[in-house]
């Protein structure tokens, strides 16, 4: 089960217990359904097949058999638009390949037409009005299933549904630590869910008081402490009456430091000591008040760094990180995009999740956007839309200018050269050269970031000239 532990351990010849190492898998995401975008979406691991086989059926279904020793996986598929026999992808040595099998109304990869094409890691594969994702390697935990299908996740809280094999399994453990009263510092771009999670936490700790959240960012100076910590009656001026502070509020549930990373250097102080002593002291008193909170902190800075150059205690670094999650951008999640969609449109128009579709043309948009804000542009992308195309489908032109003009740039042909392919390396460079500098040199971490294997780093890093030591 997604919530339960997963054990990622075997023994050596010495009965002793090791972590076993994440593989490069490739996989196929059954991603989004234009005519039914709140359908459950999927996932399927390709270790052991030798081919998929796509067609249509009356509802979703996928089998894994074995035929003449081909190791096939059949996935069908409830579009009006795929013929019985659509396409197949095929292994071919170390990568895949597409076939169109004559069907109806074709094959596309990357909005292009096919009857036969090798698959780039990351393909957009549309058939009739479904849209699949093939990754040529992913960074896949050795027990993760094989096979996964969203709707089988939807008891879960929203933050905790995830399809990217090494993102399930980190938010397995995060779930688990949910339920302790470790404190979690969350980091990752701004946008990327960050309070989605703090939420699922809470709910998950079980702790009887009140979620109080904080932007650290956002508060005075002058005023921090007083918000953070209270004051009494006439502790400075414009003091009129008694007031808990958020830390205070906080007592019996969680206390969730939003951008601890812009926490002054004294209120770092403050802060540090109520976190070690389990009290506060209000501003204008004199004895210390007992609380029992739990803290999550988040911040997009690299709060690492932020240490080393003397801008961030790192005791109080050291006392916020009882267990760090990385919280990964949009563009790494890429077989999520259904997922996220889904929820995003139940949040937006619960009431017209049985009529709301999209037009092929904007589901492929949403699909090869990067995002670079993150859900917070997933969200108001879609709100938008919603309002813009009344009670028809979300078409291209109901989607924001800037997604447009995004995906004119990568489908440009400016001369007989392959442009698409161009432009999409000098984007691919520029996002790989401002992970390695958020992440300081670390191949690990920059993989980690991008839900992507080492090795597929590593081979982006020699094809796009990219030396990680200048990071360090």
């Amino acid at each position: 089960m997604f919530l339960e532990g997963i054990d990622e351990t075997v023994r050596d010849s010495g009965a002793r217990r090791v972590r076993a190492e994440p593989k490069a898998t490739a996989h196929l995401f059954r991603v989004l359904d234009c005519e039914r975008p709140a359908a459950s979406t999927s996932r399927h691991a390709l270790a052991n097949i030798d081919e998929v086989v796509i067609g249509r059926g009356s509802g979703f279904a996928y089998d894994r058999v074995v035929r003449d020793g081909c190791r096939t996986l059949e996935l069908r598929l409830p579009d009006r638009r795929v013929s019985t026999h659509h396409a197949r992808l095929v292994r071919r040595g170390a990568g895949w390949k597409v076939e169109d099998l004559a069907s109806r109304n074709g094959t596309r990869v990357d909005a292009a037409p096919v009857s036969e094409a090798e698959l780039p890691d990351s393909a957009l594969i549309q058939v009739g009005q479904t849209f699949l994702r093939f990754s040529g390697g992913l960074s896949t935990p050795a027990d993760s299933p094989g096979d996964i299908d969203s709707g089988d996740l939807m008891d879960r809280p929203t933050a905790f549904v995830t399809l990217m094999p090494e993102l399930f399994s980190d938010l397995s453990t995060l779930a688990r630590i949910s339920g302790a009263n470790l404190p979690i510092l969350l980091q990752g771009e701004t946008g990327c869910g960050k309070e989605l999670l703090v939420r699922a936490i809470h709910e998950r700790s079980g702790r009887p008081g009140k979620l109080v959240a904080v932007n650290c960012g956002a508060i005075p100076e002058t005023l921090l402490e007083a918000q953070l910590f209270g004051h009494i009656k006439g502790a400075f001026s414009g003091a009129a009456r008694d007031e808990l502070g958020y830390v205070r509020a906080a007592d019996g549930g969680t206390l969730f430091l939003d951008e601890i990373g812009d926490l002054p250097m004294p209120s770092q102080v403050a802060l540090l000591r109520a976190l070690q002593e389990r009290e506060v002291v209000p501003v204008g008193a004199t004895k210390p008040i007992p609380v029992d909170l739990r803290v999550v902190a988040a911040t997009h800075a690299p709060i690492d760094a932020l240490t080393r150059q003397a801008r961030f205690r790192d005791d109080l670094l050291a006392r916020l990180s009882g267990f760090r999650f990385e919280a990964p951008p949009l563009r790494a999640r890429g077989g999520d995009m259904g997922v996220l969609i889904a929820n995003v449109l139940r949040e937006l128009a619960p009431d017209r999740m049985d009529t709301v579709q999209f037009e092929s043309e904007a589901g492929r948009l949403l699909l090869s956007h990067t995002w670079p804000h993150n859900i917070r542009e997933l969200h108001q992308c879609l709100s938008a839309a919603l309002v813009l195309c009344g009670d028809g489908p979300i078409a291209a032109e109901h989607l924001s200018e800037g997604i447009r003009k995004a995906a004119d740039t990568l489908t440009s042909t400016p001369g007989p050269s392959p442009g698409p392919r161009a432009d999409a390396d000098v984007q691919l460079r520029e996002e790989l050269l401002a992970h390695f500098a958020a992440c300081g040199g670390n191949v690990s971490e920059v993989a980690r970031r991008m839900g992507k294997a080492r090795v597929q780093i590593q081979r982006w890093m020699k094809r796009l000239s990219i030396d990680p030591t200048v990071f360090r």
